[in-house]
């Protein structure tokens, strides 16, 4: 099991830019595919953005596309979410996930591990 640790949330105007990160402990990061989840109260969780292994693959739910970039460095166990034009429905708990395979993958039921979250609150 790997353990995920988010930070990098807090409080920004909209427009404005925020950049996550979530570092990871216990077994290879560098094997795994990583993604970034959101949840904002009183809706399900969504998917935002997803990286393979290698970093080579990156995949974004339509509505973060062109706004965020999902990134990662494997030497140091860290996966990055960049946010840009920041816009109030952006507001969530974001969630770091880690999967066991090495592919990007867009659904929830893909990984296996999930970090405690960071909030993200956009005011306009």
């Amino acid at each position: 099991q790997v353990q995920l640790v988010e930070s990098g949330g807090g409080l920004v105007q909209a427009g404005g830019s925020l950049r996550l990160s979530c570092t990871a402990s216990g077994v290879s990061f560098n094997d795994r595919a990583m993604g970034w989840f959101r949840q904002a109260p009183g809706k399900e969780r969504e998917f935002v953005a997803t990286i393979s292994s290698s970093g080579s693959n990156t995949i974004y739910a339509d509505s973060v596309k062109g706004r965020f970039t999902i990134s990662r460095d494997n030497a140091k166990n860290i996966v990055y979410l960049q946010m840009n034009r920041l816009q109030p429905e952006d507001t969530a708990v974001y969630y770091c996930a880690a999967r066991s395979y090495s592919s990007a993958y867009v659904g929830i039921s893909g990984f296996g591990s999930w970090g405690q979250g960071t909030l993200v609150t956009v005011s306009s």
